[in-house]
């Protein structure tokens, strides 16, 4: 006997929303590390209710079989302390629904894609959440349950991700450049860096993608699989680097200065060595995975070479010349 494909997100929408009459579930794009799937249901009175289902991949599992539980908890802090999250609802690791633990939120209105007339203003926009983010320390109850950044990082220096959650490398997978190399071994050398700023929250994956616009205001910050606490430059170069990508130099050092004018306690001392770390994390190497346009994937080819290039000029000599 066939199984009904939507009788799981139908016990969802009943444990959510008592009473409702389920109207329709449909996948969403853009989900890495999870299946995503947006669920809808009719409440008395004719009004319409909707809310998103992250089902975690094996990625996430390994890394913490806790992960629907802690996300849950997190974008509860996140949301009470009033960051633009959305409202988680419910989470379940039982397997009784889905063999899988899954998180359920509220479903906000938005798109990823930063309106082109109003790019200065969006970039603004990013760098002040992301300052608000900062606010919280990585000490708050909040963020009790999430990994010290570095731990993430020498992590991820010590292995090349793969494309599928197999463990094996897809064939489309190029290997590591030698000059890729040296900047990892250069990071190697030197991590973990002295602390400079207090340990603070860090979303881990802080770019334009992760973000939700609506009528050009930044309604929501989504997708914190990847949240850790440490050093606020952590989430600055990764925006950073993703920012050029999109909008070029002249935004990168936009977010840049306007982040700093709200976060002047910040110390940048290090930005190097984390601008080289979000050129790891953000490596061509990877790109085969992201399925670009040959010409999108050679400007962010170039552009990340003078990113690192830059990055590299700014390290002190003895340290610079093992990233060369």
């Amino acid at each position: 006997m066939a199984v009904n494909p939507t009788l799981p997100y139908r016990q969802i929408s009943s444990k959510i929303w008592p009473g409702a009459e389920f109207v329709r579930c449909s996948d969403l794009e853009g989900g890495l590390s999870a299946q995503v799937t947006a669920i809808e249901a009719g409440l008395s009175g004719g009004r319409v209710v909707r809310a998103v289902v992250r089902r975690y991949g094996a990625a996430d599992r390994k890394r913490n079989p806790d992960i629907a539980r802690d996300q849950f908890e997190l974008h509860l802090g996140l949301h009470r302390n009033r960051l633009a999250v959305p409202k988680p609802l419910l989470f379940d690791d039982s397997g009784r629904i889905f063999d899988v633990p899954f998180l359920v939120l509220e479903y906000i209105e938005g798109s990823t894609e930063l309106d082109p007339q109003n790019v200065e203003g969006g970039i603004r926009q990013l760098a002040a959440h992301l300052a608000k983010i900062h606010k919280i320390s990585g000490t708050a109850s909040i963020v009790s349950m999430l990994p010290p950044v570095e731990q993430l990082c020498l992590s991820k220096l010590g292995y090349c991700e793969a494309c599928s959650e197999s463990g094996s490398r897809e064939k489309n997978v190029t290997e590591r450049p030698a000059s890729e190399e040296r900047v990892r071994e250069l990071l190697r050398s030197v991590m973990p860096l002295p602390r400079r700023n207090p340990p603070v929250l860090i979303h881990g994956d802080y770019w334009p993608g992760n973000v939700l616009w609506k009528d050009g205001c930044l309604a929501a910050v989504i997708d914190w699989e990847d949240a850790a606490v440490g050093d606020p430059l952590v989430d600055v170069s990764n925006a950073r680097l993703e920012i050029l990508w999109a909008f070029g130099p002249a935004g990168m050092e936009e977010f840049t200065r306007h982040y700093l004018e709200q976060m002047p306690e910040v110390d940048f001392a290090d930005l190097p060595y984390w601008d080289l770390y979000a050129a790891i994390r953000l490596a061509p190497s990877e790109f085969a995975c992201w399925g670009l346009e040959a010409e999108k994937e050679n400007i962010m080819r170039e552009r990340h070479r003078e990113f690192v290039d830059k990055a590299l000029s700014a390290l002190p000599v003895d340290i610079a010349h093992l990233g060369l």
